[in-house]
């Protein structure tokens, strides 16, 4: 046993043997580390937005939704011509209306249908492939119906069918 060895450090086959006390203590930190990050997150101390309240607290303060109400537009169907790949275009959406108007809007529907037809046979067909294309038509539109029906009367504009054949 040269080198300060004792009997105890040296297995039968030369090596040394290996303390378990880090393993142990990393165990004991986890432990103990993920029992603590479980209590804060399940009991809202982090992560948790409204600061020291629970969850029913939260909700009370919520604003009542807005009196509106969705009138449908007429389903267009739109042909693309024969420069294009597709043949035509179907179209469904509705208005996003305060209340009182529902009326008016529904009265000028026509005009609507006229303005839309309109805008959608004058887009480029290759304007349709783009990936943001649907948001740039949809502010497109609801513009040109909020011309049509005045100010204040339309809110949205809810594409419900945008299909290119």
């Amino acid at each position: 046993m040269a080198n300060g060895e004792t009997a105890d450090d040296t297995l039968t086959d030369g090596s040394r043997k290996t303390s378990k006390l880090p393993l142990m203590l990393g165990l004991l930190f986890a432990l103990v580390f993920g029992g603590g990050a479980y209590y804060a997150v399940s009991s809202g101390t982090i992560f948790n937005g409204a600061k020291g309240n629970s969850a029913e607290e939260s909700f009370v303060n919520v604003e009542p939704l807005p009196d509106i109400i969705f009138v449908p537009v007429d389903p267009l169907v739109v042909s693309l011509g024969s420069q294009s790949d597709y043949s035509h275009l179907q179209f469904e959406a509705q208005l996003e209306v305060v209340r009182q108007y529902q009326d008016d809007v529904s009265a000028l529907m026509p005009r609507i249908v006229d303005v839309l037809n309109g805008y959608l046979r004058a887009v480029d067909v290759r304007d349709f492939e783009e990936p943001s294309a649907l948001i740039r038509l949809r502010a497109q539109m609801l513009r040109r119906v909020q011309i049509v029906t005045g100010d204040g009367r339309v809110r949205g504009l809810l594409v419900m069918k945008f299909v290119v054949n």
